[in-house]
């Protein structure tokens, strides 16, 4: 995922703001890490690069 895709992205659940936690990064983008929504407690998964944006079933 590009850093600057971050700025434009918000929750899909409430369209909060998403805090970045980066674990892994390359000179290009970032490789793992994660998604955080304050607002609803969301936790959205970046791995190899891709954001996993799919809201999770509750009962998850």
């Amino acid at each position: 995922m590009k850093r600057e895709l971050h700025d434009i992205l918000c929750c899909p659940v409430c369209k909060g703001d998403l805090t970045l936690e980066v674990l892994e990064e390359d000179e290009r983008e970032i490789i793992t890490g994660s998604l955080t929504c304050a607002a609803c407690n969301v936790v959205y998964p970046i791995e190899e690069g891709i954001p996993n944006l799919l809201p999770r079933n509750r009962d998850e």
